[in-house]
């Protein structure tokens, strides 16, 4: 390990080097939320009021925090969540994050709204990764799409439901947030304070969607794809079309931004083989529940039936542990991957796992606990939702 990264010791150190490292609109694109941000806030804050039980005098070694996500062995109950321009934080983020996922142990998602196309990820990383689809009016795109998914050997496709109409994040739109960043003046002076972000971006030639320019009709450069996109994401989306995309797809299908428990027994119904209880980390609706507010009710409901996961505000391996024992058989994490990204590359979204691991490693220790089957509400004080 570097001499850097020994000093890093949670996620906050790596946010606080990612902030100095990162231009201000990708930073900002990856910490923010949307409206007055409450959602965004209350997904973190709300991991803070639930408590430990802490044992003693009891049996601590031996533990694995192994499990499976729909019949995939991990190494923890934690995915990489689909992050769109991840490949803005740090040049070839996609490719370099995917990699650091399938050496550790954890399932990559790539993000429809990649720098890194399928295909490039595919040729970087060893292991199978999943792809998420957004769901747009050209259907001939989403059959391309995942067909292109399939030919690259994913093993599981999640459909995020959460973004028909995308919510208003009011730093994206004062930042004027482009891919690649226009050279405006207040952009050019803010790029000359992070050389090492500009010699990267100078060394790829992956500066744009590169699973939409060249592959989505009308759309063969960076000016004729925002108002692509701005048309594209389709307000009709209906279960009838989940049902296509299954057929479609005929492997394994994750459904992500479940908040709602009815909306979680059609998610099982539609025979998905997990669910993601999500909000879009608070980037779309604004005083929505917390996720992990959430999550109870819903595992409650419908765990028998298909797989509960969750995202949103996990920061820490502690609310990872959290997280499984109210219920949820998986996690994905966004922001702590990108902030160790954006700091350090590949090198720092390993160091991102391996403080997540150990922190719900001790953790569970401390709790009285050598492996996930032992951990449900029990190691929780009363209270906890």
């Amino acid at each position: 390990m570097s001499k850097d990264l020994s000093r890093i010791t949670d996620i906050a150190d790596l946010q606080r080097v990612a902030r100095r490292r990162v231009p201000r609109m990708f930073y900002d694109y990856a910490d923010s939320g949307a409206w007055t941000e409450s959602t965004y806030r209350a997904n973190e804050s709300d991991f803070q009021k639930i408590r430990f039980r802490q044992r003693v005098a009891v049996d601590m070694e031996g533990r694995s925090l192994a499990t499976q996500m729909i019949g995939q062995d991990v190494s923890m109950p934690v995915a990489l969540a689909p992050t769109g321009l991840t490949g803005m934080q740090h040049a070839d983020g996609e490719m370099l994050a995917a990699q650091a996922a399938a050496d550790f142990g954890v399932p990559f998602t790539l993000s429809t709204m990649s720098i890194c196309s399928i295909e490039d990820v595919a040729r970087h990383t060893r292991k199978p990764f999943w792809f998420q689809l957004y769901v747009m009016r050209d259907r001939g795109f989403i059959e391309d799409l995942i067909g292109r998914a399939r030919d690259a050997g994913c093993s599981a496709l999640m459909l995020t439901l959460d973004l028909q109409i995308l919510g208003q994040r009011h730093k994206d739109i004062k930042n004027g947030l482009s891919a690649p960043p226009k050279p405006t003046l207040a952009n050019l002076i803010d790029l000359v304070t992070k050389p090492r972000w500009c010699m990267g971006m100078l060394g790829t030639p992956r500066r744009t969607f590169g699973n939409i320019v060249g592959h989505a009709k009308g759309v063969k450069d960076i000016s004729s794809l925002s108002s692509w996109t701005a048309e594209q994401f389709d307000p009709k989306l209906s279960w009838a079309d989940i049902e296509w995309i299954k057929r479609t797809w005929g492997g394994k299908l994750i459904l992500k931004g479940i908040l709602d428990e009815e909306d979680a027994r059609m998610a099982a119904d539609s025979g998905a083989d997990a669910l993601v209880v999500s909000n879009h980390g608070g980037r779309q609706l604004d005083g929505a529940m917390s996720s992990i507010e959430a999550l109870p009710g819903i595992a409650e409901a419908v765990g028998r039936d298909i797989e509960v996961w969750m995202d949103g505000g996990i920061r820490s391996g502690q609310d990872v542990l959290k997280a499984w024992a109210l219920g949820a058989r998986g996690t994905l994490i966004g922001r702590p991957f990108l902030y160790g990204l954006g700091a350090f590359g590949q090198e720092g979204v390993r160091r991102a796992l391996e403080i997540i691991h150990k922190e719900a490693d001790i953790t569970m220790a401390l709790c009285g606990r050598k492996n996930l089957s032992q951990v449900d509400r029990s190691v929780l004080l009363p209270g906890a939702f």
